[in-house]
């Protein structure tokens, strides 16, 4: 399962710095707007300290960790969807991820300059949102100029999908994202094929020491990060790392926290194999069925799913082994309805 996380903001926020950090790639991070000309595709490891211990209980030769895609998009600006700062073709490289994380600035550096100079995260994010949400604008519009003359014929779907747009041009002419308004889920099936930036989830990264003003509000995804800082860190090798952490009277880095709630916005989970070969992360939407789980694996093991074995990976830890487990009668037996639960240890009979 590929998905990605396109990682937007204004010219010098910090974007590419933390796309550094994140993926130890030298991506370059220049003091003028539009550096980032192309997007750079940086492949992270999700951190699950669950497959360490399991591996240990398992004395398996190898771990693998899931991964998601982070994507750095060069800087935005106002203007973006009539194509200032070559808008468009920055836009169309977010319609392709499947989330948003938002860098914002909230430091002062007189050594960087600001492309409105001055700094202000609530501004910042104003105009990012403003410029998404009428690039959604123009293409519901296209749209509507469409559907409304097969609506006239009759045609049932166009008349469907006719009426959620204008309903949906309501509102995005009030301000509001596409997330931000209800739709039953046949008018969120009708609307998918459009590809809105605005109906993709979205968190905010304030690249900074402090929380933001009023504008954020608290139901909102927002992580507090001084990317400079993470970027010093994830420059260490792994163990000068987790002293450094220790140090700053952490128990995880920002990076891994931001990596952890990225892969929450997704809508994913974790389910776990291990056994003496390698202890595996595997992942599917929150929601999924054993059946589906399986087929992440292999399409044959979904094909002809019979039943899961699973248990709790605290459980079977406590067990000590699956053999153990069984005996305890703390290994279920699951069959196609069970819905998978994060931190399941799985393993699938099929025929």
């Amino acid at each position: 399962m590929s998905l990605s996380i396109a990682i937007v903001g204004l010219p010098n926020v910090g974007k590419s710095t933390l796309f550094n950090a994140l993926t130890k790639k030298q991506v370059e991070a220049a003091n003028y707007p539009f550096c980032t000309i192309d997007p750079n595709v940086g492949v992270v490891r999700v951190p699950d300290e669950r497959l360490e211990k399991l591996a240990e209980m398992s004395k398996s030769k190898k771990v693998v960790l899931t991964t998601i895609e982070f994507v750095d998009i060069a800087g935005l600006v106002k203007g973006a969807h009539q194509g200032e700062g070559l808008g468009n073709k920055f836009l169309a490289n977010i319609r392709e991820c499947d989330a948003i994380c938002e860098v914002v600035r909230n430091f002062e550096d007189d050594n960087i300059i600001h492309v409105n100079n001055k700094v202000n995260p609530e501004d910042d994010r104003e105009t990012i949102a403003t410029e998404l949400i009428m690039a959604d604008l123009e293409t519901i519009e296209k749209r509507l100029a469409k559907t409304g003359k097969e609506a006239k014929s009759g045609n049932k779907e166009a008349i469907a999908l006719n009426a959620v747009l204008e309903k949906l041009k309501t509102e995005m002419d009030k301000g509001f994202a596409a997330r931000d308004v209800l739709f039953s889920d046949e008018e969120k099936e009708l609307i998918k094929p459009l590809n809105l930036l605005t109906i993709k989830p979205i968190m905010y990264v304030v690249n900074g020491t402090e929380t933001p003003g009023a504008s954020f509000s608290p139901k909102q995804n927002i992580l507090i990060l001084n990317i400079k800082l993470e970027e010093e860190i994830a420059g260490l090798d792994e163990s000068e790392q987790a002293e450094y952490i220790r140090e700053l009277g952490l128990d995880q880095s920002g990076l891994d926290k931001l990596i952890t709630e990225a892969y929450k916005l997704l809508g994913l989970m974790t389910f776990i194999t291990t056994g003496q070969e390698e202890t595996k992360a595997w992942t599917v939407p929150i929601g999924a069925r054993a059946p589906q789980a399986a087929g992440v694996i292999h399409t044959d093991f979904e094909k002809g799913f019979i039943r899961a074995e699973v248990i709790n990976w605290e459980k079977l830890l406590s067990a000590g082994s699956e053999a153990r487990a069984r005996e305890l009668g703390v290994l279920r037996t699951e069959g196609k309805g069970y819905v998978m639960q994060d931190g399941d240890v799985c393993h699938f009979l099929f025929n």
